[in-house]
């Protein structure tokens, strides 16, 4: 018979299984790919605030992505990491911190597609209708449209955790390497309906905005390229929309592959190993993609190391 402990304010972490042999290895791995995140975001947020040349509406509502795989990793990996140096039975966690660890996972997936929705709607306005952009796409506007983008996630995941942290518990094992609303309603004995009906259509609702958006916006502006003759402009899109796509599916395959693993409990252990890749692949190549494609931030690295090399001289 199953012992129950009831309303438990203590949890264990099942943690990631890895053998004593890939320990290390995954233990620096994981170190290494979080310090890059860290340097490489926040150097690239730090570039577009003191760079004029920067603040564009582009570059402005693209920081949004630093800014969000910042927090997103900060809150699971370093707990990830300190875990994986100890022995399960020590893996504890407070319920407290459990439900901002996966308030703040499920912000960080959530937020992810409302931002890069809200991008998809620049690209749009800029190769659509350039010769109103600026006034479409005024200071207030990418203020309004930041805003929606965290007040929409924010309001999701809010009533996502709702509704799980009004259930009992009795169970305290997290089966997970980092604490997620699913993880945390089947802690509980009692009826996850309600639950259950909400998070599919949380996440029916999210996914079908996110791909429809992003149909609809690119449909339009490969119309706009396909009429026009202007090399330019079609260059521009190009580049820019490549980019941002890039983004998006690297961000939905992750998202999708540990969906899919979630059907099939047998392959629990590449289910975490993807839930964790799903934050630490979107955060460590965001910045590369964004900072190989723009002129604008390639001009700034270059002046800096040009000044380097001059003040060395």
């Amino acid at each position: 018979m199953e012992n129950y402990t009831y309303n438990s304010l203590t949890l264990q972490l099942e943690g990631l299984n890895v053998s004593k042999d890939s320990l290390y290895p995954a233990f620096f791995f994981f170190l290494f790919s979080y310090l890059f995140i860290m340097i490489a975001n926040l150097g690239i947020a730090f570039m577009v605030f003191i760079d004029e040349n920067l603040h564009q509406p582009m570059y402005l509502l693209f920081c949004n992505l630093p800014f969000n795989d910042i927090i997103g990793n900060s809150i699971m990996v370093p707990r990830l990491l300190m875990d994986m140096l100890l022995p399960p039975s020590e893996r504890l966690i407070s319920y407290s911190e459990c439900v901002v660890q996966a308030f703040t996972t499920h912000m960080f997936g959530t937020t992810s597609h409302t931002v890069l929705m809200i991008m998809a709607f620049d690209r749009y306005v800029a190769i659509c209708n350039p010769l109103h952009y600026t006034t479409i796409m005024s200071n207030r506007m990418v203020m309004k449209l930041t805003l929606s983008a965290w007040g929409v996630a924010f309001a999701l995941v809010a009533i996502l955790l709702g509704l799980t942290m009004r259930l009992n518990r009795c169970r305290s094992m997290i089966m997970n390497p980092y604490c997620d609303n699913a993880s945390l309603f089947k802690l509980s004995c009692e009826s996850v309906f309600i639950n259950n009906v909400y998070g599919l259509t949380f996440t029916v609702v999210l996914f079908t905005s996110s791909i429809g958006s992003i149909v609809l916006t690119y449909t339009k502006i490969t119309v706009v390229c396909l009429m026009s003759k202007n090399k330019s402009l079609n260059s521009k899109a190009l580049k820019t929309c490549s980019t941002h796509l890039f983004v998006y599916l690297i961000m939905m395959f992750s998202g999708c592959l540990v969906i899919f693993l979630h059907r099939y409990p047998q392959y629990s252990d590449y289910r975490k190993l993807s839930s964790i890749l799903f934050h630490i692949i979107p955060g460590s190549l965001n910045p590369i993609i964004y900072g190989v494609q723009s002129t604008e931030i390639r001009k700034f690295l270059l002046n800096i190391f040009r000044h380097k090399k001059v003040v060395a001289s």
